[in-house]
């Protein structure tokens, strides 16, 4: 009987991933958190066999929820499930320690497939992370993009999408000044001076969902 945790700060989620695992493991014991916060306090205090987590949400985000859990419990497996496309995160949530990374909009079968496959000790690379991570090994100059710390490419993500220093930190709950810290920061490790140069950056590079 698997001992699950889903970390998802969308209740909707939540409830739709305890359906669809229901179906395939219905001796499963499935606990839930809201943010990472919760997530790191429920695993330092339970037994758990798999952590799957949302990647965006208030405050830490899936990557801190790896990194954290890895801490805690380095055997405990985190299968990352995220909206974002798998183009950078993926890659990103693998060098921090996560067992496998699925899109939202994978089906059911790829959700079960990764679980199963987690749950077995394995890690679960989909063909387009495994085509990602073998042109990450080939020798060539990496993009100014990739010396971003996490945090900070979530917000380069952000600004490039268009939103204001105040709504990434109301999403982030982080304050004003460290945002604007980090967008200073983003700038000068890109090489870039403005907002509008940060979205075409990202349209270039693919990097827009």
């Amino acid at each position: 009987m698997p001992s699950i945790l889903l970390v998802d700060d969308h209740d909707l989620i939540r409830e739709g991933l305890k359906h669809i695992l229901a179906k395939q493991f219905p001796s499963a014991r499935i606990t839930e958190a809201g943010n990472a916060e919760d997530a790191i306090k429920k695993v330092s205090k339970a037994k758990f066999d798999l952590v799957i987590s949302d990647l965006t949400m208030p405050g830490r985000g899936g990557l801190d929820v790896v990194r954290q859990v890895k801490e805690i419990d380095p055997k405990l497996p985190v299968l990352i499930l995220s909206m974002h496309a798998e183009d950078e995160y993926a890659v990103r949530a693998l060098k921090a320690g996560a067992a496998g990374y699925l899109n939202k909009t994978n089906g059911t079968t790829d959700i079960f497939k990764a679980i199963k496959m987690v749950l077995q000790g394995r890690r679960y690379i989909s063909p387009a992370v495994a085509e990602r991570l073998a042109e990450n090994l080939e020798p060539h100059d990496s993009p100014p993009h990739s010396y971003l710390s996490d945090r900070e490419f979530y917000v380069f993500k952000l600004i490039a999408e268009g939103k204001s220093v105040s709504a990434i930190a109301e999403q982030l709950s982080l304050g004003l000044t460290t945002v604007s810290t980090h967008r200073a920061r983003i700038l000068k490790k890109m090489g870039l001076k403005t907002n509008a140069d940060l979205t075409k950056y990202a349209v270039q590079y693919k990097l827009l969902d």
